[in-house]
C-alpha cells in the first residue's frame, strides 16, 4: 500500500496497481489527486474536503470512477451529476452510513463515525463518515471518533481546523494508537503552525512508541508492513 497527499486533506490510497482518493476538497489539486484512481472516498460536505464542480466533471470524462460519500453529500452530488449530464450517474454515485462495507479499487473499506466534530453550538453538524481502508489505514475525516472492534495501523490525523484543539488531537492519536501517524488537515497553517503542531504530535508519538512523520505534498509513501 502507498499514501500520497495532495494538500489538506486529500489523499491518494494506492495498493496492488489500484488506487482510490479521499476527499478531493479545493484546498488540493483535484485533477492530480483524482488521476488515475477507479473511486472517490468523501467523508462530509465541506468544501476543502469536496470541490463539487471538478469532482462532477471527472466523473463526466471517466466512466468507470464511482463516488462513495454520506448520504446528504451523495444526494447532492447525484443532484449535480443529473444536471451535468454524467452517465450512469445513480449507479456510480453511493450513498455510505456508519457500519457499512463495500470494496472498490480491490480495497476493502468500512464506514464509521457519523458525525462532525463539533465547531460550536450555534452552528449545526453535519454528517462525517472515516473511512477504514484494507484494514490498516484510517481517515476520519472531521471527527476525532475511535473506531471500535478494529486495530489501525496507520493514522491520517487532523492536525488543525476551526473545530480541532491541540490537546484533542493528541488524546486522539494516543487513543487510536497506530503505529504510523501522518497529518492531514493542516491546509491553514503556516510553517510556523505546523512546526508547532508537528513537534507536539512527534514528542506525543515517541512517548506511545508510536512514529509521526509529515509528507510533503505529492510526496508518494510506501506503508510497508
Amino acid at each position: 500500500m502507498d499514501l500520497q497527499k495532495f494538500s489538506h486533506a486529500c489523499v491518494r490510497v494506492q495498493s496492488g496497481g489500484r488506487a482510490l482518493a479521499i476527499d478531493p476538497g479545493n484546498f488540493s489539486s483535484v485533477a492530480d489527486a483524482l488521476e488515475g484512481v477507479e473511486a472517490v472516498l468523501v467523508t462530509h460536505e465541506h468544501a476543502d474536503h469536496l470541490d463539487l464542480d471538478p469532482v462532477v466533471e471527472t466523473l463526466k470524462t471517466r466512466i468507470g470512477l464511482s463516488l462513495h460519500a454520506p448520504a446528504p453529500v451523495a444526494a447532492r452530488v447525484l443532484e449535480a451529476a443529473v444536471a451535468a449530464g454524467v452517465p450512469d450517474a445513480q449507479a456510480r454515485i453511493h450513498a455510505v452510513a456508519a457500519g457499512d462495507s463495500f470494496s472498490v479499487a480491490g480495497m476493502e473499506v468500512s464506514a464509521h463515525g457519523g458525525e462532525h466534530a463539533l465547531i460550536h453550538a450555534a452552528l449545526p453538524r453535519v454528517a462525517n463518515i472515516g473511512y477504514f481502508i484494507d484494514g490498516r489505514l484510517y481517515h476520519p475525516g472531521d471527527s476525532y471518533h475511535v473506531p471500535e472492534g478494529i486495530n489501525v495501523e496507520i493514522l491520517l490525523i487532523p492536525a488543525h481546523a476551526p473545530w480541532a484543539k491541540i490537546g484533542e488531537t493528541i488524546d486522539f492519536l494516543a487513543a487510536v494508537g497506530a503505529a504510523q501517524n501522518y497529518p492531514i488537515h493542516d491546509g491553514l497553517l503556516n510553517a510556523r503552525g505546523l512546526a508547532m503542531m508537528d513537534a507536539h504530535l512527534t514528542r506525543v508519538a515517541s512517548e506511545q512508541g508510536l512514529s509521526y512523520r509529515r509528507i510533503a505534498d505529492g510526496e508518494l509513501v510506501p506503508l510497508n508492513p
